[in-house]
């Protein structure tokens, strides 16, 4: 009995053994496609790591995504929008569905620049020995200072020279930024300034008043004497980004300055922060900022 089921058995595994190649020879066209298989589809199978890799760019993104990350609208309206011709990418017209864009690329979005990240605020009580500038060729930089503030591409707004000291702002809000550089209206700065001796009485009042240099109306929005210091430390508010204009007018009356820091920008102080830390702003500070 033991035979019989050993022949049954022996049997039964050839037949298993010979129905695979009749199953592949009758389900699929017979002998002229012997060795390939067609369960999921050689081409497509092959295609898919060159496309996975292509998309996996850190440095692109999807214009689409890029718009809905501004907060302007939702993916399927950015489409929608793209698809008109209301989005240009470093001035030209995008109406491609699936555009690839970068970080550091142009994007306007009914003649409006958009930005994908969150927007940023970062104020800083900047030290002595600190060049305001994103460049990397110029030794240490205010950049080295905010290093680890954000991931976002915050710049400063205006600057202040590498041996001033005191507040500088911090944003990647082009709106915020514009109101800075505005020449008409611009965002008050306040600074304390030591000069090299007294400033005479006669031109605290021409600074005060206002004058002109080769014609051209030089003003300010405020100038004081500082309580209880000597007359060569100086209060001025002005609205200038830079803070050349401040070595304009006291060259003009024949004074060097010994020490710039600037204590106030806007409704900004420098209130529990000290020099060389940074914070963010509240969304208080934020949200005043932007109504400036």
């Amino acid at each position: 009995m033991s035979r019989q089921q050993g022949r049954s058995e022996k049997g039964k595994s050839s037949g298993r053994g010979q129905s695979k190649p009749t199953n592949k020879r009758s389900g699929r066209g017979g002998e002229h496609v012997k060795g390939k298989s067609f369960a999921r589809g050689n081409a497509p199978v092959k295609k898919k790591p060159a496309s996975a890799s292509k998309s996996s760019n850190p440095d692109e993104i999807r214009l689409n995504k890029y718009i809905a990350n501004s907060g302007i609208c939702s993916r399927r309206d950015a489409d929608m929008h793209i698809s008109v011709g209301s989005v240009t990418v470093n001035g030209k017209v995008i109406t491609e569905m699936g555009y690839k864009v970068k970080l550091d690329d142009e994007v306007r979005f009914d003649g409006a620049r958009i930005n994908p990240e969150r927007k940023e605020y970062i104020l800083l009580n900047k030290p002595k020995g600190f060049a305001t500038t994103t460049s990397e060729s110029k030794g240490r930089t205010v950049m080295d200072l905010v290093a680890n503030a954000t991931n976002a591409r915050i710049k400063p707004i205006g600057r202040l020279g590498r041996n001033s000291t005191g507040l500088l702002l911090f944003t990647n809000d082009d709106a915020v930024v514009k109101k800075f550089t505005n020449s008409k209206n611009g965002v008050s700065r306040l600074f304390e300034i030591e000069l090299d001796k007294n400033l005479k009485h006669d031109d605290f009042k021409k600074i005060q008043e206002g004058f002109k240099i080769e014609g051209k109306l030089v003003s300010v929005e405020e100038v004081s004497y500082i309580d209880g210091e000597p007359k060569n430390k100086i209060g001025l508010k002005i609205k200038n980004t830079g803070n050349t204009i401040l070595h304009t007018i006291f060259d003009y009356f024949k004074y060097d300055i010994i020490r710039v820091d600037c204590v106030q920008i806007a409704h900004l102080t420098k209130k529990d922060l000290p020099r060389g830390h940074w914070k963010h702003l509240t969304q208080q500070e934020a949200n005043t900022l932007q109504m400036l």
